[in-house]
């Protein structure tokens, strides 16, 4: 079985939102097309409380993207975003929340981040998403959604790692490109780790989404 995953795809990180990524909106008809031909979606959330530790107000003195250590590992500060019960952590307007199966909370722990749908960013806690895709007989995913240098890129990595084939939609990606390239290296990192690069085309044209 394969399963569709959509990363974030949450007013925050909409062009609007809080932590902008530059046309993140075009993400949401694209996810929308592909719904139809995945039995089983899920969608990731970030989840933070508002002391969380990667936000920069929650460190006097200090800015957006700067970084600092957080938990043993270096991390990068963000504006307050996804706050948890708040309208930017809610899923984009105009996205087809009817067809999302599972909704995985990621972020929830104010001590760590969490880019990847899998696990915070120590790989200390699970999301419960591998577990989840394990029970469903999941040998395969699909990922789309915000951003791709970041929550997207670590959520493919991870799910690369874990033993599912990984396909990487680009057209249904947007990325933060904080540092001028960053998306270019993530999806050559990508597929430096065998992560296959497609667009939605190929996808709805029946390879092998249905399997």
């Amino acid at each position: 079985m394969h399963a569709l995953i959509l990363v974030d795809i949450q007013n925050d990180f909409l062009p609007t939102g809080a932590l902008p990524v530059p046309e993140g909106d075009g993400v949401v008809p694209v996810a929308n097309a592909l719904l139809p031909a995945f039995d089983l979606v899920v969608a990731t959330q970030d989840w933070h409380p508002a002391a969380h530790g990667s936000f920069a107000a929650n460190h006097p003195g200090r800015v957006p993207g700067e970084m600092i250590e957080l938990a043993g590992l270096p991390q990068m500060l963000w504006p307050v975003h996804c706050v948890q019960e708040t309208p930017g952590a809610a899923f984009a307007p105009g996205l087809d929340t009817t067809r999302i199966t599972h909704v995985v909370r990621k972020g929830t722990d104010a001590g760590i981040d969490s880019y990847s749908g899998f696990f915070d960013n120590g790989q200390r806690q699970a999301t419960g998403l591998k577990a989840l895709l394990r029970a469903h007989g999941v040998t395969a995913v699909y990922l789309l959604g915000l951003a791709t240098d970041y929550c997207v890129k670590f959520t493919a990595l991870d799910a690369r790692r874990l033993g599912f084939g990984t396909y990487l939609i680009v057209d249904g990606c947007r990325g933060v490109d904080l540092h001028h390239g960053d998306v270019a290296r993530a999806l050559a990192d990508l597929q430096a780790q065998g992560v296959t690069l497609l667009n939605s085309a190929d996808v709805l044209a029946g390879v092998s989404a249905g399997e």
